[in-house]
This record gives C-alpha cells, sequence and structure tokens, in this order.
C-alpha cells in the first residue's frame, strides 16, 4: 500500500512537532507549512492526500487559504481538517461552510487526531473501490470515479462530504432521511458531530446549485423529518 501524504498548516512550532511525530507513527509522510502561502505552493507542487490546516495563520488565514484550496482546479477536493480553538464554534462553522471535512479542536488529542484522519481516508478509500458507478438521476449525474457531479449539464464543485451526502440522497430519491440517519451514514466514524452539522452542509450545497442559476429545490427539506431528493424535478 503507497504511503499517504499529509500536509500540516501551522505557524506553531510545536504544534508542528507533535502533529510530524504523531503522524509519522502511524506511517504517513508529512509536509510542513507556516503559512496558507506556502500551503497553496506545496499543493501545487506535490501530490497530497490530506490537509491538516490552523485557523489562525499568518498572512492569508485559515479560513482564507480553505477557499482558495476548494478553488484550486486540481487539488479543490483534497479532504481538510480544521484546526481550531476547543471554544471557537463559530470558525468551526465557518470552515464548514467553505468546505472543510472535519475540524479538530486544540489542545489536539492524540486519538482523536488519528481517528478523525483514519475516518476521512477511509471514506476516500471506499469511494474508490466503487470507481466505476455511476448514478443517473433525471437531470443529476454523478461519477463516483472521478468525484464529479453535473445538474442539467452545468458542474457542481462539491467537497468530499458534500458529495457523499448528496449520492447518498440521489441513491433513493422520493425517499425521506432523517438527520440522524445522515449523520451516521456519512459521519459514522465521526462520534464528536451534532445533527446541524447535516444543516450546514445540506446549506452549502444549495448556495453551489443556486450559483448555477438553477432552483436548491434539489433538495427538499421535509418539516421536522430531514430531507429528499424529490422523485421529480
Amino acid at each position: 500500500m503507497s504511503i499517504l501524504n499529509v500536509l500540516i498548516v501551522d505557524d506553531d512550532p510545536n504544534v508542528l512537532i507533535l502533529l510530524d511525530s504523531a503522524l509519522s507513527k502511524n506511517g504517513y509522510q508529512v509536509y510542513k507549512a507556516e503559512s496558507g502561502e506556502d500551503a497553496l505552493r506545496i499543493l501545487d507542487s506535490l501530490d497530497i492526500d490530506l490537509v491538516i490546516l490552523d485557523v489562525v495563520l499568518p498572512g492569508i488565514d485559515g479560513l482564507t487559504t480553505l477557499k482558495e484550496i476548494r478553488h484550486h482546479p486540481i487539488k479543490g477536493k483534497v479532504p481538510v481538517l480544521m484546526l481550531t480553538s476547543r471554544d471557537s464554534e463559530i470558525d468551526n462553522v465557518i470552515g464548514l461552510e467553505l468546505g472543510a471535512d472535519d475540524y479538530i479542536s486544540k489542545p489536539i488529542r492524540y486519538h482523536e487526531l488519528i481517528a478523525r484522519i483514519k475516518a476521512v481516508l477511509r471514506r476516500t478509500d471506499q469511494s474508490a473501490a466503487t470507481s466505476s458507478s455511476k448514478i443517473s438521476f433525471r437531470s443529476l449525474e454523478m461519477d463516483l470515479a472521478t468525484r464529479s457531479v453535473t445538474l442539467n449539464g452545468q458542474e457542481l464543485l462539491l467537497s468530499f462530504k458534500e458529495f457523499e451526502l448528496l449520492c447518498y440522497l440521489a441513491k433513493k430519491p422520493g425517499r425521506v432521511f432523517t438527520r440522524s440517519e445522515i449523520l451516521d451514514a456519512i459521519w459514522s466514524e465521526d462520534v464528536f458531530w451534532e445533527t446541524r452539522t447535516v444543516d450546514v452542509h445540506i446549506r452549502r450545497i444549495r448556495k453551489k446549485i443556486e450559483a448555477t442559476g438553477l432552483s436548491s429545490c434539489l433538495i427538499e427539506t421535509v418539516r421536522n423529518v430531514g430531507y429528499r431528493l424529490p422523485s421529480s424535478f
């Protein structure tokens, strides 16, 4: 099995040393950057499988760096775990809105860190295992090999979990999924998440649909229950 490349972005030398040691012991190849600008340059030159990105950085901050990553023409879908302060709920929500796949609160707990990294990478591997599959439903096309989505012929650039969520709904159009069901299916390994996480990701997908000039009614809210893709749209 090939060694996976992880990019750590933090301006605190102690955090870099801690994460480098923890990840290296678990078999990951670690690359380090102390600023968002350095991180973007590394992403341009190396094949990175996962980014661990601090919110507070010199120069462009972590949230702006995340936004730049998500707009990258090639590396835009790389999983990103944000490092935030434990009481920084606003940063966590904004990070999710901008496309973060997960977040880890400081001070960093070793076992939580490794569990979250493995969970994100495991989902990536599972998607690769079904790479020959496609989902087609009316004007919606999802290619699991390239993790690309088109709606009425227009491409939707979705983050890892946004893609997983939309794919989960699209497999059974018309069926209503509760927030808890979605959370268990998409974040099964991430025991620290709350059901409102689902709402944040649904809102992000809807905004991306609306940005193409299409109606966000592709995903329907069923009041007091959850979400569904309508059987026709």
